[in-house]
């Protein structure tokens, strides 16, 4: 079992729960990013560095995500197609993407995309709280409780 990490929009703080989570348990967690992304000199925590462009990161994890692995992404296309090879799907601000809805959610993103492409201002997301951190945190935890056995 492998965590992934779409680490190029991932925040320092999620980072930061998913070392700490890693160093705990010793199970295997990858970055993966565009750029170079500073890891913790743990055998079970490495990074990839991919090639720079449009979704290269995505498909890398696609490519090597298995069933029961996590992939912690804000990215619904790339956490709806992990999760059509049995893998799960974790959001940064603490909200476990569900099979049953993230058609839903892709159709939403999609929607939205085109207000914007459109014209009109539709805002970003708040802030990052602890609210999420927290929330991220346990969702983890019971994520490595389930699957790191």
């Amino acid at each position: 079992m492998t965590i992934w990490v779409d680490a190029d929009a991932c925040p320092n703080l999620i980072r930061e729960i998913l070392f700490k989570a890693a160093r705990r348990t010793g199970v295997s967690l990858t970055l993966v990013a565009n750029q170079f992304i500073k890891t913790p000199r743990d055998s079970n925590i490495t990074a990839i560095q991919v090639p720079q462009g449009f979704d290269v990161a995505d498909n890398e994890i696609v490519q090597r995500a298995q069933k029961d692995d996590l992939v912690v992404t804000g990215d619904i296309p790339l956490a709806a197609e992990v999760m059509e090879k049995g893998a799960h799907a974790l959001n940064p601000r603490g909200e476990m993407y569900d099979p049953d809805t993230i058609r839903q959610k892709l159709n939403l993103r999609d929607f939205m995309d085109s207000m914007r492409s459109s014209g009109i201002q539709t805002g970003g997301p708040p802030p990052m709280n602890a609210g999420d951190r927290q929330q991220f945190a346990n969702h983890l935890d019971r994520y490595l409780t389930k699957y790191s056995q």
